[in-house]
């Protein structure tokens, strides 16, 4: 699914424009990244939570040249599916 399904999928389902779908979608993202930003979760029972990990620094390989190269530690964004969320998927 694209973005784009996306809108649509949540215009149809919302009884909205899809310029207001879209602008829902934008906002959901956005607040969730500034809350990722800040160090927060975003939890939305049943669904999932939004978590940011740590990933430490670390010696890499170019596979090109086999050059050892220093990888520098970053925050990377997690996702946990809900029980909710792993029943809908794994439902016959």
């Amino acid at each position: 699914m694209t973005k784009a399904d996306l809108v649509n999928a949540i215009a149809e389902k919302a009884g909205l424009s899809k310029a207001d779908a879209e602008k829902a979608l934008k906002a959901f993202t956005g607040a969730v990244t500034k809350a990722l930003k800040a160090g927060e979760k975003v939890s939305l029972v049943g669904f999932g939570t939004f978590s940011v990990g740590q990933r430490a620094a670390r010696t890499g390989k170019n596979p090109q040249t086999g050059a050892k190269i220093k990888i520098p530690a970053a925050k990377t964004p997690k996702f946990k599916a809900g029980k909710a969320l792993k029943d809908a998927v794994n439902k016959k």
